[in-house]
């Protein structure tokens, strides 16, 4: 990447996973079950290579993945995102046990990856968690509470699980741990929502867990979560951008040959401007988000603060833009089926989860106050 522009091989590759994403894995996705996880579909992301450089790659190479991927089939992002959220805290902080058992089917898109942070009380404000791991007469610890807005739950074959050990107050007494959907004490449901991917509630009935299923130290839980989120809060920006530049396209394609008023949509002023103002946003959203991706491999240490702005400004961008393509193309749009129907469900879950846009802010305040403090 040089400056802001990309360079060949990523345009071409980008080009390749558009035209992959909407041919080969666009088909799988719309036979599978909203709200089930779609294990062929995962499987294909296996097979082709594409989890494996969820894992591998950097957090430009990860941008550019699921923007491509999104612009063609948004299940396939969707599937391949969940993966690389649940599985990643296992990368990093995970025993040598623990990545050797599990990552090879994660890869492969056998093994189904959760990252089980949310709860009924405690979703944007994280650090209030109250799942409770309270120490195991024989040692380990047993959890008990629920977990809720999981995606991949009840199906996933494990869990990332975020639970409070008490080794301090707030997020110093929370600990990480691995946790199998077979472990006695643990249920789940599905939860109906928007969104066509699987999203559920999980309950722990004293599940138990030892020192081996933790993922690094007691106490540090919460750390591994927002290296976690870090990392992926830029990717969920270019899951938008790749959104907003399907529906930006639909919409040029459209509006160039829909006759209206003696000529075609476009010849209107107030849509071309309109269309101009929703190109404009999403190069300035898709821009930030490569900045934010660069700093992250660059090791800057204002990741935080780009990568909260990444997310805000790219999943607020992708909300207008897909609805003012609804509003262009008229009732036509809001047909079961058609992209932007689609893409109109799709884009409202993002401003809300791995930290909703009013928690970006005070992440971005927060973290500009700091800086000026320093000098």
């Amino acid at each position: 990447m040089n400056g802001f522009a990309l360079g060949v091989d990523q345009e071409t590759w980008c080009g390749q996973l558009r035209a992959l994403s909407a041919d080969r894995l666009r088909p799988l996705a719309e036979k599978g079950e909203p709200g089930r996880v779609n294990r062929p579909l995962l499987a294909a992301l296996g097979e082709l290579g594409l989890l494996e450089r969820v894992f591998t790659a950097g957090a430009l190479e990860l941008c550019l993945l699921r923007e491509s991927l999104a612009y063609g089939c948004t299940e396939a992002e969707t599937a391949l995102a969940l993966q690389g959220l649940g599985a990643y805290p296992v990368l990093r902080a995970g025993s040598a046990e623990q990545r050797e058992r599990w990552l090879p089917g994660v890869r492969a898109g056998r093994a189904v990856a959760a990252f089980a942070l949310s709860e009924p009380g405690a979703g944007s404000d994280a650090a209030a968690l109250e799942l409770a791991a309270a120490p195991a007469p024989g040692g380990g610890w047993l959890l008990t509470g629920r977990k809720r807005w999981i995606s991949n739950a009840p199906e996933a074959d494990f869990y990332t699980v975020f639970a409070r050990t008490g080794e301090g107050p707030g997020a110093k007494g929370v600990s990480a741990f691995l946790v199998p959907a077979d472990r006695p004490g643990l249920t789940g449901e599905p939860l109906d929502m928007l969104s066509p991917h699987p999203i559920g509630a999980l309950a722990f009935d004293a599940v138990p867990v030892g020192p081996a299923d933790l993922l690094g130290e007691p106490g540090r839980g919460f750390r591994v979560a927002m290296d976690t989120l870090n990392l992926f809060r830029p990717s969920v920006g270019a899951f938008a951008v790749g959104m907003a530049r399907a529906a930006l396209d639909a919409t040029l394609a459209y509006t160039a040959v829909r006759s209206a008023f003696g000529g075609t949509l476009s010849d209107l002023q107030a849509v071309g401007h309109r269309v101009a103002e929703m190109a404009t946003r999403t190069e300035a959203a898709r821009l930030l988000v490569y900045a934010a991706a660069g700093a992250h491999d660059a090791g800057s240490p204002d990741v935080p603060r780009r990568a909260a702005m990444a997310k805000l400004l790219a999943t607020e961008t992708a909300q207008y833009v897909v609805d003012h393509a609804v509003q262009l193309h008229g009732a036509v749009a809001l047909q079961r089926g058609h992209l932007l129907e689609h893409l109109y469900r799709e884009v409202r879950a993002p401003r809300i989860y791995e930290g909703a846009s009013e928690v970006q802010r005070s992440i971005i305040a927060k973290e500009l106050y700091r800086e000026a403090a320093a000098g």
